[in-house]
């Protein structure tokens, strides 16, 4: 239980099966508090509203009440969210909703609390419901069209906000996957958002940027300070750089490394988190002023998802400037979800190295969609044999665990299907299985092997009948479907990890590119690129510098980095003109 919590006088109940089987035996509601650590409002809620006497006993006294991690416990923040933290939430003793609401201040909290006591007394179980995406309706499948990446590129021109930059109106996220979408497709909307992050959400005195804006021009930033936000961060920035060329785009990835390696860095592993602070009061004060000041407090939780994410924006960064502390702290992130998160290709959620208790649920698709991202992306930058064990071993054995046990009909699930609540029902989220599709379409490069292609194919395919209502929050989708539709451009040099030629290629202007670093049947010391397409992919013994039978096109061996820059560019172009 966190601080903030056991300050109250509610009697709080861990997240399991013991409040709701006291809930069915006491023939009470269940009250769900869904709180964070980094959550400035949800603390605030604590002090005024369940620190308040009466509204606690009530509290107590008519409910069971529940307080969750949403960090900690993902699933039952997707099921239970309604729409920011905190969120509080009414259920029957099986878990369905009666109502919710976000925060409540104390006049509000003692309106409700009367309200569901009212419905209680009326219906009873009878009147909880599942909402409609846990009821098991199958995901929308269709065929992959070019329609999709077009109806995405018509969502970012109709919802760009030309004075402020980025999309939408109203309150302003970073939104680091849309930008990568547009990068490669609409770069001029992409550096601008960028510019619009890096001047309003970069914190230019204590490094890291805040989560988002809630004013439409960027304003109103709110101060906590997320890992994966930041590793999502400095990714668009380093592939705006590789883009680019420019050093505005570099400079702010750099300044947020050496915050995600000092703030952030535990010793071990990155820390989830850093909170605004009470009321944000030492954003609130002058550059000057913090140095007298106690820094807002870091949760120090180790969560697989993020430090994935991190590793794979360290390597990725140091893929376009050999920046040797990118590489460093990405292997020891990378080391530490080797030799701590993972067992049997299993990956536990979180870790608490200041209790030795206190570990997360295994098999949730988001840590195991990024692990494998950042272990494909440790091949291609670092070479087969990186880290102490092999990392493509290691990515497969997380890739085969999750389509094990959580790809079924067609797509993955959020997390096993069992648990208290609504767990135990289906939930598919869109953006878990893109980034799954994206990291086993990377996968099947790198070990040859169409299995892990036809899983992405049929992964992006179930979601493929909703492509005319993708917005420019699901851009990623995208771009996994025009890998699958155009191809993924591929360049296998047939030399160790770190040289010029495998320098060259990772600098090539591609980010959704992969690279493969001692690749088998060319000639030492070569490279050659090819457009690999569906069902497409060479063997490891075919020359490469041959087409694969119905491969789209592939280049001649190029010897030295000018060779290849110019075999990749008559490459695409080869490609573009048969499109």
């Amino acid at each position: 239980m966190d601080e903030s919590a056991e300050r109250t006088r509610v009697e709080w109940h861990e997240w399991g099966p013991e409040p709701f089987e006291i809930a069915d035996r006491a023939g009470k509601p269940v009250l769900l508090s869904l709180s964070a650590t980094w959550c400035s409002w949800c603390h605030e809620m604590d002090e005024e509203t369940y620190s308040e006497p009466r509204i606690a006993a009530n509290v107590n006294d008519g409910f069971v009440p529940v307080r969750v991690d949403v960090d900690r416990h993902p699933r039952v923040r997707e099921r239970y969210n309604m729409g920011g933290f905190p969120s509080t939430v009414f259920l029957t003793p099986s878990g369905e909703q009666l109502t919710g609401a976000g925060y409540l201040a104390p006049d509000g909290m003692r309106q409700v609390i009367t309200s569901v006591r009212k419905m209680w007394d009326g219906k009873g179980a009878e009147a909880g419901r599942i909402p409609r995406s846990l009821q098991g309706e199958a995901t929308p499948a269709g065929e992959l069209t070019p329609r999709i990446e077009e109806q995405l590129l018509g969502a970012l021109h109709e919802t760009y906000d030309e004075q402020a930059g980025g999309w939408g109106t109203d309150a302003k996220f970073p939104m680091p996957r849309t930008i990568e979408f547009a990068l490669k497709r609409e770069r001029e909307q992409a550096v601008r958002t960028l510019d619009a992050v890096g001047a309003n959400l970069l914190d230019d005195y204590a490094g890291g940027f805040y989560r988002y804006a809630a004013g439409g021009d960027w304003s109103e930033p709110h101060y906590e300070k997320m890992l994966d936000t930041n590793a999502a961060i400095v990714r668009a920035f380093a592939n705006a750089y590789l883009y680019t060329g420019r050093e505005e785009y570099r400079q702010p990835a750099a300044d947020t490394i050496d915050y995600l390696t000092t703030t952030l860095w535990t010793g071990d592993a990155f820390a989830g988190s850093q909170s605004a602070g009470p009321g944000a009061e030492f954003y609130a004060r002058e550059p000057t002023d913090r140095e007298a000041a106690d820094e807002p407090p870091v949760d120090p939780t180790h969560f697989a998802d993020r430090n994935a994410l991190a590793a794979d924006a360290l390597l990725t960064y140091h893929a376009y400037t050999d920046d040797d502390t990118a590489r460093r702290y990405a292997e020891r992130a990378l080391d530490y979800l080797a030799e701590t998160l993972i067992e049997d290709g299993e990956v536990v959620h979180f870790r608490d190295p200041e209790n030795a208790d206190e570990v997360g649920e295994s098999l949730l698709l988001a840590d195991h969609a990024r692990t494998v991202a950042a272990l494909t992306t440790a091949r291609e930058v670092l070479g087969p044999d990186a880290l102490d064990e092999r990392p493509i071993d290691l990515a497969r054995s997380v890739a085969d665990a999750a389509i094990d046990e959580l790809h079924d009909e067609g797509s993955f699930r959020d997390g096993p299907a069992s648990g208290e609540g609504l767990l135990d029902r289906p939930l598919r989220p869109l953006d878990g299985n893109v980034e799954m599709a994206d990291a086993l379409l990377d996968l099947a490069v790198l070990t040859d092997e169409d299995r892990y292609r036809d899983v992405a194919r049929e992964t992006v395919e179930a979601f493929a009948g909703a492509w005319d209502r993708f917005g420019p929050q699901v851009a990623g989708y995208g771009s996994a479907a025009s890998r699958l539709l155009n191809g993924t451009l591929v360049i296998r040099i047939a030399d160790d990890a770190g040289t010029d030629l495998h320098r060259a290629a990772l600098r090539m202007g591609d980010h959704e590119k992969v690279v493969v670093p001692d690749a088998e049947g060319i000639d030492a010391g070569t490279a050659a690129a090819s457009i690999v397409t569906d069902a497409d992919e060479p063997s490891s013994s075919s020359p490469r510098s041959q087409a694969p039978e119905n491969a789209a096109v592939s280049s001649d061996p190029a010897e030295t980095p000018d060779q290849l820059e110019a075999r990749v560019s008559a490459l695409i172009d080869e490609r573009s003109g048969q499109d």
